[in-house]
């Protein structure tokens, strides 16, 4: 089954051509869709406009990137957990204390994600974890979903909730100095993925982001597509192409302002289960390739996503990506690959504190020299090199 149309949007219009096939359960497969969307009217009478510019583009400077410190509760307590910790409340506090109090940590980390317990936490020592990041020049961040869940009706495949209440959550953070805000939802290949999952991801999260302009929060928007699968590097592309459009097309639907908005997508990469592993050259050539077919150069900021990789692998791939010019700001938005190391030198141990804050910097300081095309990873850790994908990851 095939269809061509074109769709007026409010202030803008948008011309898709799709290709549908269903297999003998009724799913759908092999679905390839285009949609060139212009960019939007912004029609909302939000009088956040100049704000959420300013913060996307302080976010997106040169050197920079994001530290996602947003795990829930429980996923904080495996990471606790793989080093001998309980996974308390005091723990986790004196973690994240470790990580928003290291000294310099503004010279390469622009903005952190906070999980809301993190957002309304103090230091032992009475300080808001918020003043500290604003004292390093640190945008704070937010964490607003609700999870995955189970998506009825698809191929064993999830969707994210947390629109209900979103609004009235967005004010309260943004009075306890979030400016920007993080919504997750996954896409997995061995799935499919259905249309029906692919649609209510980018459907979401256009709500999702419309709804934190209009409460002055820089929405980041994050379809992740797990590394799960043995598919080549060609089918990652064809599925990433194919989500970002359906995202762009529904962003545009919601009158969602692209200057103030900043994307968390995956790195074009093979499955982590095929046989033959991808250079960075070629994970470059074909990220790069997915953004320029998809992504308008309004959009300030692209702040990848390590998915799994190692340390040293994620700032590899983000390296090869800016030794060519691009219009878009390209950088990180890690979390694992900035803490992992960070995490087995401290071993919740008050004597490990500075060595653990030392390992944060050097992490964060290969990144920013990533995010300038200036890496090179001589010098790389044991540590650095291990793999941390887990199949089917979430959080």
């Amino acid at each position: 089954m095939a269809s061509t149309g074109l769709v007026k949007l409010n202030g803008a219009s948008s011309q898709w051509m799709g290709q549908q096939s269903f297999n003998s359960n009724g799913r759908s497969s092999n679905f390839i869709t285009t949609r060139r969307v212009s960019m939007p009217i912004r029609s909302s009478s939000s009088s956040y406009t100049d704000e959420l510019v300013k913060t996307a583009k302080t976010i997106a400077s040169p050197g920079r990137g994001i530290l996602a410190i947003d795990e829930s509760n429980a996923t904080c307590g495996k990471r606790l957990a793989s080093i001998g910790l309980d996974n308390t409340e005091g723990n986790r506090q004196a973690y994240r204390q470790l990580l928003l109090t290291t000294p310099g940590l503004g010279e390469y980390i622009s903005g952190s994600i906070l999980f809301e317990e993190t957002l309304y936490q103090s230091t032992t020592d009475g300080k808001k974890f918020v003043d500290c990041l604003r004292d390093e020049n640190i945008v704070p961040g937010i964490k607003v979903d609700k999870g995955l869940v189970p998506l009825p009706g698809s191929n064993n495949e999830s969707w994210c909730q947390g629109l209900d209440g979103l609004a009235s959550r967005s004010a309260e953070y943004y009075q306890q100095g979030a400016r920007f805000a993080k919504w997750r939802t996954v896409v997995s290949i061995p799935c499919g993925p259905s249309a029906l999952a692919v649609k209510e991801a980018a459907w979401g999260l256009a709500r999702y982001a419309s709804i934190s302009q209009d409460n002055g929060l820089v929405p980041i928007v994050e379809p992740e597509i797990l590394l799960d699968g043995d598919h080549p590097i060609e089918r990652t592309l064809e599925v990433a192409e194919r989500v970002w459009s359906e995202v762009f097309y529904y962003l545009a639907e919601n009158n969602v302002m692209f200057e103030g908005i900043l994307l968390k997508p995956s790195m074009v990469t093979p499955g982590a289960e095929h046989k033959e592993k991808a250079s960075p050259e070629t994970i470059a050539k074909f990220t790069l390739q997915m953004l320029s077919r998809r992504v308008p150069p309004a959009v300030p900021g692209i702040m990848f996503l390590s998915g799994g990789q190692s340390e040293m692998e994620a700032t590899l791939n983000l390296n090869a990506m800016n030794q060519s010019p691009n219009p878009w700001h390209v950088s990180f938005s890690y979390a694992r690959a900035l803490q992992n190391s960070v995490l087995k030198t401290w071993q919740g141990r008050p004597w490990n504190v500075e060595g653990a804050q030392k390992a944060l910097l050097d992490r964060a300081k290969a990144n920013s020299l990533a995010q300038l095309g200036k890496y090179t990873a001589e010098d790389e850790s044991d540590e650095a090199h291990k793999g941390m994908f887990v199949k089917g990851y979430t959080y």
